[in-house]
């Protein structure tokens, strides 16, 4: 029952206002939860939606795919305990202070030697997970039953690119790739996220990456907002029914309609354009372009501090088949801060100035 319970009390009227407002308080908060058919509680909004709400982080050393010497589709819990010893480990190391180095390197070279390299973050900023997801499985992918994409078609093959952290490649414009570049003579040389247009795990799909893996998602009786970390990408995604954007009309993050389905959030996204590969296995790897794919992503609560994150890439003429990721969310008690990159920052200007400076220089 919703409201106050009248209860008839030979006392005086205090006591009666008072009964009231106690059954009223248990009421309400027994909307807040419904028990579910595996004898779980789920979190329910005030409008008895599924209460999606919070902070979640998404970071996990489980790879995208199965590794190629890895026949099992799940690790034992001695071989998971091992791997994430030794991701420990080796973190503790990266953490020890390295060697100052004072001097720039030479002009010329190539990968880590390359002049005038500063070198990249130091450990420190990095935040890359150190456990494997609860049921151990040995990739992401959950379909195909491999744990490995799917083979490319031949449009697939030819609109791949494969960027470098250590040298510029020759990478057809434009360039879909998120870190990395192809050289330095334009801004549209470089990644979409060196450019501070998306970063290089916010998607859509969201993915895994060396740090700022939080997302926030907010709820209202009509919509839903997925506000990613990196580049405080935002995605207000309407509940009610309205079709999708017509198809001339192409975003950086698609076009997205929720629904829910039972318990379960599901958001449709289309319209992502060509300047964004079909699907980014990697922040320097885009694989096709934006505009054929049909992104799925579901979200169900599966306890109080775990968001189950699906998503569902269906791209026909990239890929042979679609497939399909499962990444579970763990719930952060930390508010998300300002991700302090944006279009024309210091960052893409300087790289332009010292690639003409290096001109100079070699005239």
């Amino acid at each position: 029952m919703v409201g106050a319970v009248e209860i008839r009390t030979t006392g005086d009227f205090d006591m009666q206002m008072q009964l009231r407002v106690v059954v009223f308080t248990v009421v309400v908060l027994m909307m807040g939860f419904t028990t579910t058919a595996a004898g779980q509680t789920a979190l329910r909004t005030p409008d008895g939606q599924p209460d999606l709400q919070g902070v979640w982080d998404f970071r996990t050393m489980t790879p995208l795919q199965r590794p190629a010497d890895q026949e099992r589709a799940f690790l034992s819990e001695e071989e998971a305990a091992s791997a994430e010893a030794a991701a420990n480990a080796r973190r503790a190391a990266l953490l020890e202070p390295s060697e100052v180095r004072t001097e720039l390197l030479p002009a010329g070279g190539t990968g880590a030697e390359r002049g005038r390299r500063v070198g990249g973050y130091n450990d420190f900023w990095l935040d890359y997970g150190t456990n494997i997801i609860e049921d151990r499985r040995t990739s992401l992918i959950v379909d195909p039953p491999d744990g490995r994409l799917p083979a490319l078609t031949a449009e697939g093959e030819r609109l791949r690119q494969v960027g470098s952290l250590a040298e510029d490649l020759p990478i057809p414009s434009p360039v879909r790739v998120r870190s990395a570049g192809t050289g330095a003579d334009d801004p549209e040389d470089r990644g979409l996220a060196e450019r501070c247009l998306l970063g290089f795990n916010s998607g859509p799909p969201m993915m895994p990456s060396g740090y700022n893996n939080n997302m926030q998602l907010f709820q209202t009786p009509n919509h839903v907002v997925i506000l990613n970390e990196m580049v405080h990408d935002a995605r207000i995604i309407p509940l009610d029914g309205r079709p999708h954007l017509p198809e001339s009309v192409r975003q950086w993050m698609g076009d997205s309609r929720g629904r829910w389905e039972g318990d379960t959030l599901v958001v449709e996204t289309t319209n992502l354009t060509e300047l964004t590969g079909s699907f980014d296995p990697s922040a320097m790897q885009a694989i096709g372009t934006g505009l054929t794919v049909t992104l799925t992503e579901r979200f169900t609560r599966i306890d109080e501090d775990t968001l189950l994150y699906e998503y569902t890439v269906d791209d026909p003429a990239i890929f042979t088949q679609p497939f399909t990721v499962a990444v579970p969310m763990r719930r952060n008690d930390e508010p998300i801060f300002e991700y302090a990159c944006h279009e024309g920052n210091y960052g893409l200007l300087n790289i332009l100035s010292g690639a003409r400076a290096e001109e100079v220089e070699q005239q």
